[in-house]
C-alpha cells in the first residue's frame, strides 16, 4: 500500500488510507511506535502500554549493565 507524505499546515504528515486504519484498528489520536528493521525498513505497531513499560524496564537494564552487555557482545 502506497502512503505519500504531504505537508499538513506547518507540519508534514502521512495520510493513512481508511482502509488501512479499519485493518489495524487505528482512530485518530493513536499513538504507533516506529522500529527500525534491520533490513532497512520499517514497522509500525499500535501503542500498547505494556510493552511501552517492558522497554523502560529494558532501557534501565541495559543502563545498569551496559558494561557487562559490551563484554557479552563481544
Amino acid at each position: 500500500m502506497k502512503i505519500e507524505i504531504k505537508k499538513i499546515g506547518n507540519s508534514t504528515g502521512l495520510i493513512l488510507p481508511k482502509e488501512l486504519l479499519a485493518k489495524l484498528q487505528l482512530k485518530q489520536g493513536d499513538s504507533l511506535f516506529v522500529t527500525e528493521l534491520a533490513e532497512g525498513g520499517l514497522k509500525l505497531v499500535r501503542h500498547d502500554p505494556n510493552f511501552e513499560r517492558g522497554m523502560e524496564v529494558a532501557r534501565k537494564a541495559m543502563g545498569t549493565y551496559r558494561n557487562a552487555l559490551r563484554e557479552l557482545a563481544k
